[in-house]
């Protein structure tokens, strides 16, 4: 059953699908007039058939007929959906007899062959209406443009990067294809996504050879069937980087003793949370992927990735979700102590908590910023880099520039800019504090202030 674009959010491991072009867009013409727009759209409904067989997978579309849909709108419903993959599909062309597939992943980096490449699908923003408001001075024309885009995909890249090479391998292999391999460039439609996104440049419309295969029935079949089986792949291994005691690669982390976290969390710990896994692969928190657990949030710590369920105001409340996870099979879950912001560890509670920083003079020193981004690259903070936002900063802390948003003494008017960061689609933006520029805790900013 194909889902409508304007299909709700719901649970399972969501995947969207996206035909490139469409309508007054046609995309690349080739082989007896064949053109992208269709061949996309073929591909992508014939990929969706089968992916919605598989228990647990829901797929949604971007379109499901000859319409033409803004680039923006294209990421808005793959963010809405809250998915965990968003998988577009185009076709390629070229003066030469050029043949092969290749899939992309978003980056700032490139040679100009790649820049032109995003360039073609990118030019298409200039058939929206508004489009010079709603992507705030983005000239596809122009690289640097595209400097901006990487920040939020950043996170996403590794398993991006994963599914890519899922994907260019099954072509190869399965369907025999020119492999062309897995590339980078700054593609609109995927900087748009929240998630792990590709775009699959199926192969050449040009080309007589192959542009016969990709307009054919069964060549398009073929082609759905290698990016189903890719993507059925990818959610194999992130169900095996979440399984109990098994994680993908041997990526164990050994558990605490849990009674030295439990006497410490009943002590000091000001909330709890149970963690039911530690890993150094990035999975999406869809409760598809934590065997049907809701509310698991991921943090990453010191180069690993911590799986946490639930939050609770008291140890009674968190035993109750450290037994739900056990009869899920976490059978190395525990329960985590939290003062505010400071994680609380048989290892590091003590002496987080009992060495307060003391500064003369704090009350007027104490100050706050959002952070909306953070970033091995550093780019410039013009508002056309961060979606029309002005007073943008960007700080280097540690091999990392950290991008926040405004300054202000008022914790009520970050909050406004904390809103105003959401309305752009900065979902994971969030409130810091600072005493004399050294990072506080919220909780320890707010007490100082009201002192």
């Amino acid at each position: 059953m194909i889902t409508d674009v304007s299909a709700q959010k719901h649970e399972g491991f969501i995947v969207v699908l996206d035909a490139g072009h469409g309508g007054k867009d046609p995309g690349k013409v080739g082989y007896k007039g064949a053109k992208e727009k269709d061949v996309a759209l073929n591909i992508v409904l014939k990929t969706g058939k089968i992916l919605s067989t598989i228990p647990g997978v829901k797929v949604m579309y971007t379109r499901t007929t000859d319409v033409f849909v803004d680039l923006w709108k294209r990421g808005d419903i793959a963010n809405d959906a809250d998915a965990d993959l968003f998988v577009s599909v185009h076709c390629n062309a070229h003066t030469s007899q050029a043949i092969g597939a290749e899939t992309w992943v978003l980056s700032l980096k490139g040679n100009d062959r790649n820049f032109r490449v995003a360039k073609a699908e990118n030019e298409v923003i200039l058939q929206e209406e508004n489009h010079q408001e709603r992507y705030q001075g983005f000239d596809p024309s122009n690289p640097t443009s595209v400097i901006g885009l990487s920040l939020e995909q950043e996170e996403n890249l590794d398993q991006s990067l994963l599914l890519a090479s899922l994907i260019q391998t099954e072509f190869e292999k399965s369907l025999n294809r020119v492999n062309r391999g897995v590339k980078q460039a700054g593609f609109v439609v995927l900087y748009q996504t929240y998630m792990p996104s590709v775009l699959i440049e199926t192969g050449f419309l040009t080309n007589r050879i192959e542009g016969q295969y990709l307009y054919s029935a069964a060549g398009q079949q073929q082609m759905a069937s290698s990016i189903a089986k890719s993507v059925q792949k990818y959610l194999q291994r992130q169900q095996l980087n979440v399984a109990a005691n098994d994680f993908y690669d041997g990526d164990v982390i050994s558990s605490p003793n849990t009674s030295n976290v439990a006497s410490a969390s009943e002590n000091i710990g000001t909330y709890y949370k149970v963690q039911l896994a530690s890993s150094k692969n990035r999975i999406s928190t869809s409760s598809y992927n934590f065997k049907g657990l809701k509310d698991v949030e991921r943090v990453q710590v010191d180069g690993f990735y911590k799986y946490y369920l639930g939050r609770y105001n008291n140890k009674q409340e968190a035993n109750t979700g450290l037994s739900l996870a056990k009869s899920k099979g976490y059978k190395t879950a525990f329960v985590v102590g939290f003062n505010d912001e400071v994680k609380a560890t048989p290892h590091s509670i003590t002496e987080q908590l009992a060495t307060p920083k003391v500064v003369n003079n704090a009350v007027s020193k104490v100050y706050y910023k959002v952070q909306i981004a953070s970033s091995t690259n550093k780019i410039s903070t013009s508002p056309s880099n961060f979606k029309g936002l002005d007073e943008v900063e960007a700080v280097k802390v540690g091999n990392y520039y950290k991008y926040y948003l405004g300054k202000t003494s008022s914790y009520d008017q970050a909050k406004k800019y904390l809103a105003s960061a959401k309305s752009k689609k900065y979902s994971s933006a969030f409130v810091v504090a600072f005493l004399n520029d050294e990072r506080i805790t919220l909780k320890e900013a707010l007490k100082r202030q009201t002192n």
